[in-house]
């Protein structure tokens, strides 16, 4: 075979086996294998005796792990790899993984059984899982929110210290789940208070993050659909995190619409997504993120930075900035109504 053909011969493999390589990362969640070695270089048995996991078991994963960059091998004994030790660990600050071990391999992982069936529209649109109904199922609501609560904290710092809210007493999150985001931008602005929309089960687990982050004179919630609910007006600041990729995209711009209506003159709209380049060739996170969105929102477009910045312009919004949040994944669209 020729040596250029063979290479791509390689990088179609390599992408077509990307799966495998998750799933040896969830398997290692799943045995809290990154959380032993944190403790330091173990050998094969001593993670089997640390994880109750036979030996032969843990040489398969162990090597897997190693081949895709999620541990080190040195004199026998295996260790984190600095990207494992920083988000992967239960003893680390910034660990995420119960976001990767429960959300994307327990829930996103079955629904991406149907994305083949979305695409040529053969799935009956009665068996499309949609938020809402995701959302009144108790276990799945619990499942869902308290992992993406994991992953919304690091993202919501960001945001904070992104954007300016001097001056803002009010903050309308739509669709803020747990309120992570909440809670970051609450911590940044102390005068700041927040009103988060969100289902009736989400609401429920949210409250008890408020309540553990110490913030329940601050934050009220209202139990429903945001499509549909009523909002509060003469509010300082709107933030749509996550949502966009998650509701058909033609109720995107009469988000936009009610966002510009719910705020004060003066007030801030925040908007972090998964977003593309204008050129769409990328990045590819957050383009392979929107695919999967597509599994249970059909109807769910594709938004790049560039066009929601044009759908801010159009309503009357200014000084309309944008920023990557999370590396390749994820981009904040922020501005102001005139006042």
């Amino acid at each position: 075979m020729h040596p250029q053909l063979a290479q791509t011969a390689e990088d179609v493999s390599r992408i077509a086996f990307g799966f495998m390589a998750s799933k040896a990362l969830f398997a290692g969640l799943h045995i809290d294998v990154f959380t032993h070695l944190s403790e330091g270089p173990k050998t094969i048995r001593e993670i089997a005796k640390s994880s109750a996991v036979p030996e032969n078991r843990v040489m398969t994963l162990m090597t897997a792990l190693t081949s895709i960059g999620l541990a080190d091998y040195t004199d026998g004994k295996y260790a984190n790899a600095p990207g494992a030790e920083a988000f992967l660990s239960k003893n680390s600050k910034y660990d995420f993984g119960d976001y990767l071990r429960y959300q994307i391999d327990q829930q996103m992982y079955p629904f991406l059984e149907q994305l083949n069936n979305v695409m040529d529209g053969t799935l009956d649109p009665e068996a499309v899982d949609s938020y809402q109904h995701w959302m009144s199922d108790p276990a799945q609501a619990a499942l869902y929110s308290n992992a993406q609560h994991a992953g919304s904290l690091g993202p919501g710092r960001s945001i904070a210290r992104t954007v300016d809210l001097t001056g803002a007493t009010s903050l309308l999150d739509v669709g803020g789940g747990t309120g992570a985001m909440t809670i970051r931008l609450l911590e940044a602005n102390p005068e700041l208070t927040s009103t988060i929309i969100d289902f009736p089960n989400v609401s429920e687990i949210g409250w008890n993050f408020i309540t553990d982050a110490g913030m329940i004179d601050r934050v009220r919630y209202i139990p429903g659909n945001a499509l549909v609910a009523e909002w509060p007006t003469d509010q300082g600041a709107v933030l749509m995190s996550y949502l966009f990729s998650g509701v058909p995209g033609t109720e995107v711009p009469k988000l936009v619409e009610r966002a510009f209506e719910a705020l004060a003159p003066g007030g801030t709209f925040m908007v972090h997504d998964f977003m593309v380049a204008d050129d769409r060739e990328g990045p590819s996170m957050a383009a392979l993120w929107q695919l999967q969105h597509m599994a249970f929102t059909p109807d769910a477009h594709s938004i790049t930075a560039g066009w929601l910045k044009s759908e801010m312009g159009k309503v009357g919004f200014r000084n309309i900035e944008d920023a990557e949040a999370i590396p390749g994944l994820t981009h904040l669209v922020y501005a102001v109504k005139p006042g």
